[in-house]
């Protein structure tokens, strides 16, 4: 399915630049949210279910939980990624924000191997 591997791209691009003082908390915030959102929308296709042009994730979790396919416990906080796909996509975070470069990374690992086997 291309948006899992197009997922799966933005996944690689965030492994190489978990580290690198380089790359903004904004940008890295980003491709966590752009890989969560098509991961989520490749769930939603799989199942049937239509889904608006949105950046929102709580939207597409809340679809995906209103028609049966709700997603893991472990994944529940998924949506604090929303504003890295819009509002810090072209604005700074804010001073007292500290993103975990670790934990959100392998909150998309976690949602990319739910994913998988949801597909298969």
């Amino acid at each position: 399915m291309l948006l899992a591997k197009k997922a799966a791209d933005d996944e690689a691009l965030l492994a190489e630049i978990l580290s690198s003082s380089h790359v903004s908390d904004e940008i890295f915030g980003f491709h966590c949210q752009q890989a969560a959102e098509k991961l989520l929308k490749a769930l939603l296709s799989q199942a049937g279910i239509g889904y608006p042009r949105t950046h929102n994730l709580r939207l597409l979790m809340d679809l995906l939980a209103d028609f049966g396919q709700p997603l893991p416990a472990d994944l529940a906080e998924l949506d604090i990624l929303t504003p890295y796909g819009t509002l810090f996509r072209y604005e700074d975070l804010p001073a007292e924000v500290e993103l975990d470069r670790e934990t959100l990374f392998k909150l998309v690992r976690s949602l990319h191997e739910f994913v998988e086997k949801r597909l298969s």
